[in-house]
């Protein structure tokens, strides 16, 4: 296979497309409340790992093995491309239909875990207790309607200011992503050093490869993140993502000081009822 412009358009790609494949973090929240999550959540993972390397990597290669690249208007529409040039066409409008059909299920999947974890904070008393209340059948409702009530905002958007706050949710999102997995892998190293130490018996599924593995993908993360920077495209995008990371950072300072000092005033109080 040939580059015909060069190798740094590939590694460019990196930086565009990985964004794209967040979400498969999804798999280990829904299995943790299954049934059977250790056993689940092993074939959860590795369901998506080979779901990946079939449907993103494999057709991304078939891709770039069939469309000529002198032809960039097939790139807008790829797949529907391919069956037009196999005189398919009415394949093509299919696969435009299959394509929607993901996004509504990406809609789903963010609508989930969204609630969970604002559910997750409730419990932990950074969120309204509101949202820690479930109905009937264990599902956090409130968190639920919480969520589709901010999709449907945030849509509305696109209508009333797409060039304005639209374009800024949607610039930083991929940035977004990534500060997100890498203090995930911050929360694994540190997590399961602690569980180590003190419960080991609860390690039921573990990482192959720890830490070394995880001091890779936060390299590896931190290096397409910083990659932005050298794209004037995507310079706005790094910038709106360290603005949202650094609001983030400071309330959750905020609320940390708030909390502790309202359960110093809870102690203080119960010291005094007994007195």
């Amino acid at each position: 296979m040939s580059f015909p412009q060069g190798i740094l358009p590939v590694f460019l790609s990196i930086v565009f497309i990985t964004f794209s494949i967040s979400g498969s973090e999804v798999a280990a929240i829904a299995a943790g409340e299954s049934e059977n999550p250790e056993k689940n959540i092993i074939k959860a993972i590795n369901s998506v790992v080979w779901r990946l390397l079939i449907f993103f990597v494999g057709s991304s290669v078939i891709l770039v093995f069939l469309l000529p690249k002198s032809e960039a208007g097939l790139f807008k529409a790829p797949y529907a491309s391919i069956f037009d040039m196999a005189g398919l066409p009415a394949a093509g409008h299919f696969m435009n239909m299959v394509i929607f059909v993901s996004l509504l299920s990406i809609l789903n999947t963010g609508m989930y875990t969204s609630s969970r974890i604002l559910y997750s904070l409730s419990k932990k008393g950074d969120a309204p207790k509101l949202f820690s209340k479930v109905n009937k059948r264990g599902a956090p409702i409130g968190t639920i309607l919480a969520c589709v009530g901010a999709a449907y905002m945030f849509t509305l958007l696109k209508f009333v200011a797409a060039d304005q706050l639209f374009v800024i949710l949607a610039s930083s999102s991929g940035g977004v992503t990534m500060i997100m997995y890498i203090f995930i892998a911050i929360s694994h190293l540190r997590s399961r050093k602690k569980m180590e130490r003190e419960n080991p018996g609860l390690l039921k599924v573990k990482m192959w490869l720890f830490p070394h593995l995880t001091f890779f993908t936060i390299f590896m993360l931190f290096a397409i993140f910083v990659a932005q920077a050298f794209i004037p495209s995507m310079r706005l995008q790094i910038f709106l993502t360290f603005c949202i990371t650094g609001l983030v950072i400071v309330s959750y300072f905020v609320f940390r000081k708030k909390k502790k000092f309202n359960l110093i005033q809870k102690e203080n109080k119960v010291i005094l009822e007994e007195k």
